[in-house]
């Protein structure tokens, strides 16, 4: 039985490897095993000593927002050699370590798997030279388990790899802010972005921020590439765009397979365009600073899986990285992680493009393709006055909305259909206010927060659907798509259920998710709520800074109407102490344990203690009336506090993952809407994100998966990770 195990971090740092050393520390300790952690990667390993110490629960404390890695990481030349590795070996040895959790990306694996492979040779070895030594006769092998840990996101057997969200943001939020200032001076602006031989940041980072053009190393690119990139741009400020961005991936490629730097890139421009162009390479501040809600969550899920995993299946001779694929652990074997990661940077340097872009899988071939249809500047077809689809965003704003528009809207427009945009929401149906939409002012839309064609709540009347039914003829819609939460579904499947009466009805529907609440069904992410996500973890990181002031316990509020996505899974991003949930309600009892709980926590020197609560957690225990009860009983031993974040939830620019998300179930969208109305077809269905991908559901099934009281899906993933929330928040109590 597994009794001892180590935690390492190593590599290029990247944000979200403490979170994922913490979830392992804690989740070893709840199941009684001794945990080292080895400072300076395989450095420390080799080095032994000090550099290999004992972590205990408050060691991990508070790094759960701190970027890098409290580890530490460094190269190890030591390491390489047959020599090194044995005095790493016998340094395990000497604690009794039986198995090492690695965090990092695909050169720390391989070390990993040539430890593992080599161990027992080093016993052999060392067993002779320490035939005494109480290690010397049981031989254990070492169990070895892997986690990704690099902001390119160029591993195979996950689809994110831990940083790589955060590293996004940063550039995206670079992007906006570049943006702004290239538009005030006309100017051009080349950016060059990490991922070495993987061009993910790029490739992502020119979809959610609404790049002109991008250089990535997995493109073959034409021996003229940069006329087409010169023509592309000059004819763009011809028709009144005179700001861009080109995005370069520091893996770029000529055809002659020279590296294209972005002052390259640069020069051609100004050469060719007499341009005022600039040039930010971005550099380290995209693997700096405080890690994403996503990367956080991610690296917790991660570490807590791999302690389950060696402690549950212990037969299984471990030498496996554990990712995140489609939503779902997964486990691949080291040796197919190292091997099918550097293959792709074999191919790139061979000239197979082709062959690197199918390794690197569907989704990134998808994107390519989706982001030279936007990138375009102008639709590939004429527009041809054969009916048109309409779009609207319903019920409450919701960050990402307007790319969702944008990409669908786009999508349409290059297949030459004409596209109008319903002035808010369903109000705008009824009254027929209508506006068609181009290109030109679509471009703009991405990074926009809110709905630029507005959103309304309202309630269908009798006489509404016959105004409707006459609006949708004169207009000639032959198809609609309505992005929206739970309201939204239910006017569209209203819509659907009078077609007996009305015959415009009968057209293609096409419902697309997009709420802050993630209530919907037939999807495990919405529009929306990642940003969401990250307001209410950089509001929660706020709060503890001032956890040196005096003992306080925090009651924050937060939103997600009768789902507790946003309370649960802002537990887990920030380490709060409790969830508050409306799946699990709220009882006097268990607030009565919680008062005793916070009297020890404060007495043994805590400071802080947060708990968050969903605004629909209990009708009665509402969150003034948790505040007054833990005052009243806290007898002077702490104070309570509260946080409504309220409105601030939904506010701001959307994050990366949710304008990735939006363009993709956008981009499906018009997909569909061109087969039904080919077709003639005139399906209502669902679009969402599933553990296929996104997936077309029919709305009659869609309902069925809705709890209809509580407005939210029967099955919730993400109550899976009560437990994971619960153990890592609170330490084993004593026996």
């Amino acid at each position: 039985m597994l009794k001892t195990l180590a935690v390492m971090t190593s590599g290029g740092d990247s944000p979200g490897m403490n979170a994922a050393v913490r979830s392992v520390v804690r989740r070893a300790i709840h199941r009684d095993l001794t945990i080292y952690g080895i400072y300076d990667g395989y450095e420390g390993m080799v080095k032994g000593g000090d550099a290999i110490k004992p972590l205990q629960w408050n060691d991990v404390g508070g790094t759960l927002q701190k970027g890098g890695t409290f580890l530490g990481t460094a190269r190890s030349e030591s390491f390489r050699n047959p020599e090194g590795r044995r005095k790493a070996v016998l340094n395990l040895l000497q604690l009794g370590v039986e198995a090492l959790i690695v965090v990092g990306g695909d050169g720390s694996l391989m070390g990993a798997h040539v430890l593992a492979t080599e161990w027992e040779e080093h016993l052999e070895a060392l067993k002779q030279d320490h035939p005494e030594a109480p290690w010397a006769s049981s031989l254990p092998l070492l169990k070895v388990i892997g986690l990704p840990g690099s902001i390119d996101n160029d591993l195979h057997g996950t689809d994110m790899s831990i940083g790589a969200d955060t590293a996004l943001n940063h550039i995206v939020r670079a992007l906006d802010n570049l943006s702004s200032t290239a538009a005030s001076h006309q100017r051009t602006f080349v950016v060059e972005t990490m991922g070495r031989h993987c061009g993910f940041l790029a490739l992502s980072s020119t979809l959610a921020g609404g790049a002109s053009w991008v250089l990535v190393p997995e493109e073959e690119l034409e021996l003229r590439w940069h006329q087409k990139m010169v023509h592309s741009i000059e004819k763009a400020r011809e028709i009144g765009r005179p700001h861009h961005m080109v995005i370069v991936a520091e893996g770029a490629r000529h055809p002659d397979g020279l590296i294209i730097g972005s002052d390259d890139v640069k020069r051609i421009l100004t050469e060719r365009l007499k341009l005022d162009v600039r040039t930010t390479v971005l550099g380290h501040v995209q693997r700096g600073g405080s890690p994403t809600a996503f990367d956080r969550i991610m690296a917790t899920r991660l570490g807590f899986a791999a302690v389950d995993t060696l402690l549950d299946d212990p037969e299984t001779e471990h030498r496996h990285m554990l990712g995140l694929v489609k939503n779902r652990v997964v486990s691949t074997p080291l040796v197919e992680v190292v091997e099918k990661s550097q293959a792709v940077r074999v191919e790139v340097e061979n000239g197979n493009y082709a062959r690197a872009q199918e390794l690197r899988g569907g989704s990134f071939i998808r994107t390519l393709e989706l982001v030279k249809t936007l990138t375009r500047i102008a639709p590939a077809q004429e527009i041809v006055q054969d009916g048109a689809v309409a779009i609207l965003t319903g019920g409450a704003d919701s960050p990402g909305m307007n790319t969702a528009v944008s990409v669908a809207a786009r999508c349409l427009l290059n297949q030459g259909t004409p596209v109008y945009g319903v002035r808010d929401g369903f109000a705008g149906l009824i009254e027929g206010r209508f506006n068609e939409l181009h290109w030109d002012e679509l471009v703009n839309w991405v990074n926009r927060p809110g709905s630029e064609i507005g959103t309304a709540r309202v309630d269908f009347q009798d006489k509404d659907f016959g105004e409707i039914a006459a609006t949708i003829a004169r207009h000639n819609i032959r198809g609609l798509i309505a992005i929206g939460g739970w309201g939204t579904y239910r006017k569209v499947a209203q819509l659907a259920s009078r077609r007996d009466e009305f015959e415009a009805f009968n057209i293609p529907m096409i419902l697309l998710p997009a709420t802050i609440d993630n209530n919907l069904p037939c999807t495990q992410f919405t529009i929306g709520v990642d940003t969401a996500l990250n307001n209410i973890v950089e509001a929660t990181d706020k709060i503890r800074h001032t956890a040196g002031a005096t003992r306080r316990a925090f009651i924050v509020e937060v939103m997600g109407r009768r789902c507790g996505f946003l309370a649960l899974m802002s537990a887990l991003a920030t380490g709060a102490e409790k969830a508050f949930l409306p799946e699990k309600g709220i009882s006097l009892a268990e607030l009565n344990e919680d008062v005793t709980i916070l009297k020890k926590s404060f007495e043994s020197g805590k400071r802080m203690v947060i708990f968050m609560r969903n605004e629909y957690s209990s009708q009665r225990y509402t969150t003034d009336f948790i505040q007054r009860l833990l005052e009243e009983e806290s007898k002077g031993l702490f104070e309570v506090r509260t946080a409504i974040l309220g409105h601030v939830q939904r506010g701001g620019l959307p994050s990366a993952f949710d304008r990735i998300l939006a363009s993709r179930l956008g981009a499906n969208a018009a997909l569909h809407m061109l087969e039904a109305i080919e077709s003639e077809s005139d399906e209502v269905c669902v679009l969402g994100l599933r553990e296929k991908g996104i997936e077309k559901v029919p709305i009659e099934e869609a309902l069925k998966e809705m709890d209809g009281k509580n407005a939210r899906p029967r099955d919730q993933w993400f109550l899976q990770l009560l437990e994971a929330a619960d153990a890592l928040a609170n330490p084993p109590q004593s026996p």
